[in-house]
């Protein structure tokens, strides 16, 4: 809708630029013709002064042409029989004998999006890319792309892109990047431009023309090409050695990006690459623009899973600022958690310390959580700092270590001792769910160790009506019956109280199932309740699982310098699954121009990541492709899909050994993304397992099945839709959690 008072407005101007006196005078009209820009910005109609302004571009004067194309542009879609007859006007500007005034009237010929624009701007275009002035062929190479995204549907023209690959050896090197995104743009259903030898030779020694958008975006097209052989890839790679000290990051990324592509076969051509760019990536992390901060602090995480000790001498540079934003210091307190040595922590602890009492709640918090991370390692060191933390009596840092020293008695049980003596009085400053959950849990279990614990279980008993979270009500049920097995005379009574509060009072359903879960298992016996409920204490196996293996470098390399170390690896293989294909790439530095994912569609689909298509040797599936989380499925909707789908592939695997627990099975397989619907109990005969997965658009069905103790695991496996490399993949990962838990379980066994 307009603004009160524009149609005087257009009037006023309409009598301006149709007055002679004002037309005679260049001044007097550009003037008048910057109001209307003026106006149109500010969102007044400017559309019934079009065919004013197409007269007023009959001028040789270069600004007032910009501002009536600016004017043509914006209206042309608005008013497209008006737009028709300023092309005369244009076709004439693109003969003109200035350079400028042709490669203006081009570009904005091609910028008119309306009907039936193709058939006018097709002949300037071929004649622009012969023109001798390079700021024409610039304009005509990329109006080629436009005029194929005029019209998608319509057949590629063959002479224009044998033209545009003629362009590539053209002496400027401007036309010559452009004419590598408009062959992307023109040939993208049939894969993309093509690089071969001469052309990577001719991109190669062009390079140093070139200013750093080019080279980056040179650089990101020659990953489609594969040197023939050794001497041929070494020559390439002497060629670029100079762009890894490049001051540009944009170009130290893309770079480094082909020096892990080239050098997949050759591991230590990698890790010099990757040492080359760690300057560069430490003077990234320490950029002025937080952007760019971010997603170098990624990238320095994608290298240390395959590196961890190549940025440790550096540690410091991790360290938080004041003026940084939240999401910096959280990546960089993560950086610091993979940082930590024997010659560091102290120091690393220190700086993690001063955070934990930062003004913002969710980073205090987070520091606090990964000093319980280095507290894996260090327990001692930790635990004196966690206990610190608990004398400032806030509400957020004493929830945050009280699920802290959770996580802690969990892994490590050599910690118990010192977590039960600390948290006395813990109760009277949490107010949060998840730190009620986590002290609840703590004295349910270890409330033997700890004097007053019945006595602080009846106090969240007597607050029960006031409590608001199902959660703490469920974890309060299970600890008051833990307690009652070790300290029966002390919790008799709350225990009662409980149990008939939530069978008779509670609202919510799986509550007041679990007190009735609770009451039947008790009625069994003391000694059944005792079985079912005193489980262990601790799973140190799970930390073995938890600490990530070193990957090799080949199994990111394809996601350098692309949005993948930004998403995280799992959420970026679900989006390019969602949308079918990879979605489009940006370089390291921020600000520029997006890159293509120059990955054929055959190849992205069947790699299911933004690598590049020309990989030397195709990786296997197991080490492109990855579960992922994905929506959950209920026990209902994969009884359906089990029964109709026929098995896909059956194997056998190896049994870690003993019986394995539930719960440390189940923890296990989540942590890699493989959800368990259902488990048998541990020593049931036969024993079955339902696991279900996501990959890369097909859900996996799994059905584990084991006769007698001597015997192995029977896999059975299902999908939907069909996909070999997936089922690869699950099996892949599902071989590796069972060696893993079989492995712990000897270890343990044999320190026992």
């Amino acid at each position: 809708m307009p603004y009160l008072g524009s149609e005087e407005t257009v009037k006023e101007l309409k009598r301006a630029l149709s007055n002679p006196n004002v037309q005679s005078d260049r001044l007097r009209y550009r003037n008048v013709i910057l109001r209307v820009i003026r106006f149109m910005t500010q969102g007044l109609d400017m559309a019934p002064l079009f065919m004013e302004m197409v007269k007023a571009s009959a001028t040789v004067d270069i600004v007032q042409k910009k501002l009536v194309y600016l004017f043509m542009c914006s209206y042309a879609t608005l008013k497209p029989d008006l737009a028709l007859l300023a092309i005369n006007t244009l076709l004439k500007d693109c003969a003109d004998p200035n350079p400028m005034v042709r490669g203006l009237a081009l570009r904005n010929m091609c910028n008119l999006r309306m009907p039936g624009i193709s058939e006018y701007i097709q002949q300037p275009i071929l004649s622009g890319l012969r023109d001798k002035a390079s700021y024409v062929r610039r304009a005509a190479v990329l109006g080629c792309a436009k005029m194929q995204n005029l019209q998608p549907n319509a057949e590629i023209d063959g002479a224009v892109v044998n033209e545009l690959y003629g362009l590539l050896r053209d002496q400027d090197p401007v036309v010559m990047v452009n004419c590598l995104r408009a062959l992307e743009e023109i040939l993208k259903k049939e894969g993309g431009v093509v690089i071969n030898k001469p052309i990577a030779h001719h991109l190669l020694n062009r390079m140093k023309d070139l200013d750093v958008w080019g080279q980056s975006e040179v650089l990101t097209f020659l990953l489609r090409y594969r040197p023939r052989c050794h001497s041929e890839l070494f020559d390439i790679l002497n060629l670029l050695d100079s762009f890894l000290g490049s001051s540009h990051s944009g170009v130290v990324a893309a770079t480094t990006r082909l020096f892990l592509s080239l050098g997949s076969a050759l591991p230590a051509v990698q890790s010099g690459a990757l040492e080359r760019a760690r300057g560069p990536l430490l003077a990234a992390c320490n950029a002025q623009s937080r952007e760019l901060r971010f997603v170098a602090l990624c990238h320095v995480q994608q290298v240390l899973r395959s590196l961890p000790g190549h940025f440790g001498a550096h540690y410091k540079k991790f360290f938080c600022s004041y003026s940084e934003p939240n999401y910096i210091k959280f990546r960089k307190m993560e950086i610091l958690v993979e940082l930590v040595n024997d010659e560091n922590v102290g120091t690393v602890l220190e700086e993690l310390r001063g955070y934990c009492t930062d003004v913002s709640p969710e980073l205090a918090q987070a520091a606090i959580f990964a000093i319980g991370r280095v507290g894996q390692t260090y327990s001692e060191k930790c635990l004196s700092i966690l206990t610190g933390l608990l004398e400032l009596k806030q509400e957020q840092i004493t929830s945050a270590v009280v699920q802290t020293f959770r996580d802690l008695v969990w892994l490590c049980p050599q910690c118990s001792e010192s977590v039960c003596a600390s948290i006395a009085g813990c109760e009277e400053h949490i107010q949060d769910s998840e730190g009620k959950q986590a002290l609840v849990w703590l004295l349910g279990v270890h409330g033997e160790q700890i004097p007053g614990s019945p006595y602080v279980l009846e106090e969240f008993i007597d607050a029960l009506k006031t409590e608001q979270s199902p959660a703490v009500k469920l974890e309060l049920l299970t600890a008051t019956v833990r307690l009652f097995l070790s300290r029966p005379a002390e919790t008799q009574d709350m225990l009662g109280r409980l149990l008939t509060f939530c069978i008779e009072e509670e609202c919510d359903m799986s509550v007041r199932d679990r007190a009735l879960f609770c009451y039947r298992l008790l009625q069994c016996g003391v000694e059944e309740a005792r079985r079912v409920l005193g489980g262990p204490k601790s799973d140190p196996s799970l930390g073995v699982i938890a600490g990530r293996p070193e990957e090799p470098i080949n199994s990111w390399a394809g996601d350098f310098n692309t949005l993948a170390p930004v998403y995280s690896r799992e959420d970026w293989a679900a989006l390019t699954a969602t949308t079918g294909g990879s979605p489009s790439l940006i370089p390291l530095v921020t600000g520029g121009a997006a890159q293509a994912d120059l990955g054929s569609a055959e190849e992205a689909e069947a790699a299911g990541s933004a690598a590049a298509a020309a990989a030397p040797s195709p990786p296997g599936p197991s080490e492109e492709l990855c579960l992922v989380s994905g929506p959950p499925l209920s026990p209902e909707l994969f009884e359906r899909r089990w029964l109709a789908l026929e098995p896909s592939r059956r194997v056998s695997l190896d049994w870690p050994g003993g019986d394995c627990l539930p719960e440390t099975l189940q923890a296990a397989l989540q942590l890699v993304n493989i959800q368990a619907l259902a488990l048998s109990r541990p020593h049931a005969r036969p024993w079955k397992a339902y696991l279900y997965a996501h990959s890369l658009g097909t859900v996996v069905l799994a059905e584990l099945l084991r006769d007698t103790d001597a015997g192995g695991l029977q896999v059975t496996l299902k999908q939907d839709p069909e996909r070999e490399e997936a089922l690869s993949s699950f099996l892949t990962v599902l071989k590796t959690v069972m060696q893993t838990l079989g492995n712990s379980s000897a270890s343990l066994s044999s320190h026992d």
